[in-house]
């Protein structure tokens, strides 16, 4: 999604297969400044809005744990590169999840920043309106302690905002956590394995660290997905139908649908399910709105416990890594990362090992707006402990 000169930038779009990109996208002049050197544009969804990697034009990425399962979406092929040792670090853009959820399908480090940080220019779909609050961008490596510094170059002189260069004593953080969203019913419940993962954690913290964390009972979790449709839908910006026609006019999604159905679409069922599913949800303004009114309370809560110094622990995913095309049948599960996007809070994703499968397990540390340095440094404490990224192929 991401412009890197003279390199392809299609987000999976069938008609932008041609386009190469004139120019670097702002953030990643700012990496090459530094002394990075990119490698390569990865796979994303179609248009980096659905949570599985796979399009028309590049084909579907596949999870280095195990090949049948996804690797996420939108930034998976990112996330697929770095844990399988293709790269070192990576960017992503996370509207709804798309840095948090690959990080955890593919057991590494993602963090979504506090909005304002890093540029967001120069990606390929560029939401319009108030789209842009939900919309972030940010840094994604196998290691903890490369976070810090790779979000302090992607941020330039906004670094000052967060207070990066400020010091964490993470004995001083007050710790919270939640198990799953208290029981939506539109998303899965957590997996045994993944709230084990946690629970660890917790008990560590407490009985060997010391540190006091506290359970929380926040029933608007479990309207997640509704909250982050709604501040979707009346943010103004360009619909998912526009995009899919690269702006020339609007594509019909139902005429798509039937042709998607005997093999002749250009557009993958997500996309075209997305675009019906849009104009659905524009239909419905005073639930959208009560919906924004619920967040905007839910906003207040958490800032009010978790002030300056407080994390959050929070399950990334309800679910190990799903098998390919799974997706489908679960479309609301992103809620869990979602919701945050529409908070606008910054999110580090923390992997915590393998499950008995063999795949990823972790969680999402969550603070309020320009704290990001606190789930960071909670990340690195955890890494220390826990392992953080393992390698591909090694036993459970």
């Amino acid at each position: 999604a991401f412009a890197l000169k003279g390199m392809p930038q299609t987000s999976g779009l069938v008609m932008m297969r041609d386009y190469r990109a004139s120019e670097d996208a702002p953030v990643v002049g700012r990496l090459r400044q530094a002394g990075l050197i990119p490698t390569m544009v990865t796979n994303v969804s179609e248009l980096c809005m659905w949570y599985e990697s796979a399009n028309r034009l590049n084909g579907r990425s596949c999870n280095p744990y195990n090949t049948s399962r996804i690797v996420g979406g939108s930034s998976g092929g990112e996330g697929c590169a770095i844990a399988s040792g293709a790269a070192v670090v990576g960017v992503g853009s996370d509207i709804g999840g798309s840095i948090r959820m690959p990080s955890f399908f593919n057991g590494i480090f993602g963090h979504k920043p506090s909005n304002g940080l890093v540029p967001s220019g120069g990606q390929f779909p560029l939401p319009t309106g108030r789209d842009m609050e939900l919309l972030t961008t940010g840094p994604m490596c196998r290691y903890a302690t490369d976070l810090l510094p790779l979000l302090k170059v992607m941020s330039g002189p906004e670094a000052k905002l967060a207070k990066l260069d400020q010091k964490v004593d993470v004995m001083k953080i007050r710790f919270f956590t939640m198990f799953d969203d208290g029981g939506s019913l539109l998303v899965s419940h957590v997996e045994p394995e993944i709230q084990e993962s946690q629970r660890k954690v917790v008990q560590y913290l407490r009985d060997t660290v010391g540190v006091h964390v506290e359970e929380l009972k926040l029933t608007k979790f479990q309207y997640a997905f509704e909250m982050w449709a709604a501040k979707m839908a009346l943010s103004g910006g360009t619909d998912f139908a526009t995009y899919m026609s690269n702006y020339n006019g609007r594509v019909n999604c139902y005429l798509e649908l039937l042709k998607w159905l005997v093999g002749r679409s250009n557009h993958t069922l997500p996309a075209i399910g997305l675009g019906m599913g849009q104009g659905l949800a524009d239909l419905t303004p005073g639930t959208n709105k009560k919906n924004v009114q619920i967040l905007n309370k839910l906003d207040q809560e958490l800032r009010e416990v978790l002030g300056e110094d407080g994390v959050l622990l929070y399950p990334t995913h309800p679910k190990v890594a799903p098998y390919h095309n799974e997706p489908i049948f679960y479309p609301f599960n992103f809620a869990y990362t979602g919701l945050f996007n529409a908070l606008a809070y910054p999110v580090t994703q923390c992997p915590l090992g393998l499950s008995s499968e063999g795949l990823p397990v972790g969680f999402q540390i969550v603070t309020t707006p320009n704290n990001d340095r606190l789930s960071i440094a909670v990340a690195v404490f955890l890494e220390r402990v826990f392992g953080g990224w393992v390698p591909p192929g090694t036993r459970p």
